[in-house]
């Protein structure tokens, strides 16, 4: 009688024991389920870089698509809000109707300085040399070092000084271009800025803050692709009409 109530016992212990392991698996399957149905909810897709280029300015749009070899809509700054330019605020800066004063300045020691800055690296809306320069923001520093306020924007140069044929530029005058979308077409909206360090047998080279293959202040050539986009040159110091 015991051997049989034992072999009885026995055996529906292990089936209540079976049976509640698979009600235990049962409910942990169902919150798994439920778990992951939540989380399929709150999924999003990665970003593409569509939506990336609609989450940027029109700035960063442009920086983003911007060929590397040659200079870009980021050299113009007259869309940039001054909080947000980089030391912009810290300069002095050319007031409307305000004429250039160069205190007797020499061109030439300005071009040595702007000389020294050669790879201070290109960052848009600067003027800040431990930061970068963006092509005007290059030119503010280099004249404000010399206590000369000038315009902070390069289209605001178009008619700064007196206009001279570009083959009897010298050393320290402005030389203005459009930017590069207008290589084909007839505008003179300027663009882009530099100065002037050389014209020696009709070989003239500039420096300034490019955003093209350089990205630095860097001295160029008036190459072909230049000479396209050349608007004037301006002449502000007096000593270099003698």
């Amino acid at each position: 009688m015991q051997v049989f109530i034992f072999a009885f016992i026995v055996p529906w212990q292990i089936i209540c024991l079976l049976k509640e392991q698979a009600l235990l698996m049962k409910h942990q399957f169902s919150l798994f389920l439920f778990i992951g149905i939540v989380s399929s909810c709150n999924w999003q897709p990665p970003h593409s870089q569509e939506g990336l280029i609609d989450s940027l300015s029109k700035k960063d749009t442009v920086a983003l698509n911007k060929p590397a070899a040659i200079d870009s809509m980021l050299d113009k700054k007259d869309n940039l809000s001054s909080a947000l330019a980089v030391d912009t605020l810290k300069i002095a800066q050319l007031q409307p109707g305000e004429a250039i004063d160069t205190r007797n300045v020499n061109p030439e020691d300005v071009i040595k300085f702007a000389e020294t800055l050669i790879g201070t690296p290109y960052v848009y809306g600067s003027t800040d040399p431990k930061v970068g320069f963006d092509c005007s923001g290059f030119i503010t520093y280099v004249f404000n070092n010399f206590k000369i306020k000038v315009p902070r924007s390069s289209i605001q140069f178009t008619n700064v000084g007196n206009t001279v044929p570009i083959e009897n530029a010298k050393r320290g005058d402005i030389i203005l271009f459009t930017d590069p979308d207008f290589d084909n077409t007839n505008s003179t909206e300027v663009g882009h800025m530099g100065l002037i360090i050389s014209n020696e047998d009709g070989v003239i080279n500039f420096i300034h803050s490019t955003s093209g293959k350089a990205m630095s202040v860097a001295v160029t050539p008036l190459t072909e692709h230049y000479k396209k986009r050349f608007v004037r040159v301006g002449r502000i110091f007096s000593q270099n009409d003698i």
